[in-house]
């Protein structure tokens, strides 16, 4: 079960993602998303530590360290899915040309972009609340596990007489 600000911060979120095509578009931008940004962090070498994989503290390290203690403080079993996942970005980006990891950005942020813009009419949720921006990736794994289930719509009454 989720704790009340977890539920009431997903039930926000949802709130932004009523269309289906909208969620759907965001189910192959938001892993797409990640990545590229977990790779682009990683680029930004702050020093040299031997102990680590490359040999290098990133950006990257510390910015999925800091995400890794908030996505656990929300939810133990849903941060670490989502913290696995990300932490899997790190040898995936490393291996992808620059090329590659600039176009899945590009790419990804337009699928996310048009999901808002042609079938939700609605601003993308982290631009009013940035902590959407870290919700959006739990909120679509609390979907997968079962841990969020979508509360049916009622259905309008013009369109049901439609």
């Amino acid at each position: 079960m989720l704790n009340p600000r977890l539920q009431a911060l997903f039930d926000d979120y949802f709130s932004s993602h009523q269309h289906p095509i909208n969620r759907l578009t965001h189910k192959v931008a938001i892993p797409v998303i990640v990545l590229h940004i977990v790779a682009m962090l990683d680029w930004v070498k702050l020093f040299s530590f031997p102990g680590l994989p490359g040999g290098d503290l990133t950006l990257g390290i510390v910015a999925w360290l800091l995400a890794t203690l908030w996505y656990l403080r929300a939810d133990v079993k849903l941060g670490l899915i989502v913290s696995v996942a990300m932490a899997l970005c790190f040898p995936l980006g490393r291996m992808m040309p620059v090329w590659s990891v600039v176009a899945i950005a590009v790419g990804g942020w337009l699928i996310q972009l048009a999901g808002h813009a042609v079938w939700e009419k609605k601003s993308p949720s982290f631009l009013t609340n940035m902590v959407h921006a870290l919700i959006g990736p739990m909120f679509f794994v609390a979907l997968i596990t079962g841990d969020y289930a979508i509360k049916s719509q009622p259905m309008d009454a013009s369109a049901s007489r439609a």
